[in-house]
């Protein structure tokens, strides 16, 4: 499963190639979801009715992974485990990497440089 982070939907939105183009053929393949944590901070994000209308047309289209409980727990772990190293990635991006790892999903992301940390965090290629 594919699980897009925010900065590559927001790419999609934006017509960014080459990603918005890599966000189109997953969307149909049906094999693209999102996290809640994602769908959070694209709603947030949205500072006009435009935005909102596009972003909720999106969100509309892709299934959202919960932070459940096994997520929660993968989501600490990745936090505690960063941290030690001095490694860490922010309480947002911890979220996403523990939802992608409890749903043993492939992450879609441009921000390499926070989730090439996370260990046993599979990324996808744009």
């Amino acid at each position: 499963m594919m699980i897009a982070d925010t900065d590559v939907l927001i790419d999609f939105l934006q017509d960014d190639q080459p990603v918005a183009r890599r966000i189109e053929i997953e969307l149909e393949r049906g094999q693209l979801s999102t996290t809640a944590v994602t769908r959070f901070e694209l709603l947030a994000g949205a500072r006009t009715t435009r935005q909102q209308g596009l972003i909720a047309e999106l969100l509309a289209a892709l299934p959202c992974l919960p932070l459940d409980e096994t997520a929660a727990d993968r989501a600490a772990e990745v936090r505690r485990t960063l941290e030690k190293q001095g490694l860490a990635i922010g309480m947002g991006d911890s979220l996403i990497a523990g939802i992608v790892l409890a749903q043993r999903g492939v992450l879609l992301t441009r921000n390499r440089r926070h989730f090439e940390r996370v260990p046993d965090l599979a990324l996808g290629r744009i």
